[in-house]
């Protein structure tokens, strides 16, 4: 069996005609007020386990969300926001979304019962434990009679 690297998953996109980016960010950035729909991440690695650093500042740890489906991890996030203003005379009403998704694949020797995540300064951290190696597997040599 080949092992998997933990990389994130291919993201989605979808078809565009030529002319469906006239009004893209980059054309009209001043007009735009959604956020980056992709977190930077770090991919650590040590002996014992991986580490996931999702950088998501401003996010409230109960608008985050993180599942696991077969070998893949996915975290991901959707806020709304509503606001109304009816002072001296004026009349305003704004609202906002924002939303992000990833994916990862696990490798074999991640122990899915154990991962656990936090969040702190806008800085999501999940740390997946890898599995103990069997302790029958122990190097000697056997002596011939």
């Amino acid at each position: 069996m080949e092992d998997k690297a933990m990389l994130p998953t291919i993201t989605r996109r979808s078809y565009s005609p030529f002319l469906s980016n006239l009004f893209d960010d980059d054309f009209f950035p001043m007009f735009t007020t959604r956020s980056n729909s992709m977190p930077a991440v770090n991919i650590k690695e040590n002996e014992k386990n991986f580490t996931l650093d999702l950088a998501i500042p401003g996010m409230d740890k109960k608008d985050l969300k993180i599942d696991i489906n077969e070998d893949v991890l996915t975290i991901s996030s959707e806020t709304k926001n509503e606001t109304e203003d009816n002072s001296d005379g004026y009349k305003r009403k704004e609202f906002s979304y924002s939303s992000f998704c990833r994916s990862f694949y696990l490798p074999d020797n991640v122990n899915t019962e154990k991962i656990a995540a936090s969040y702190k300064d806008g800085i999501l951290s999940v740390e997946l434990p890898k599995m103990e190696e069997e302790k029958n597997k122990i190097s000697k040599q056997i002596k011939i009679s």
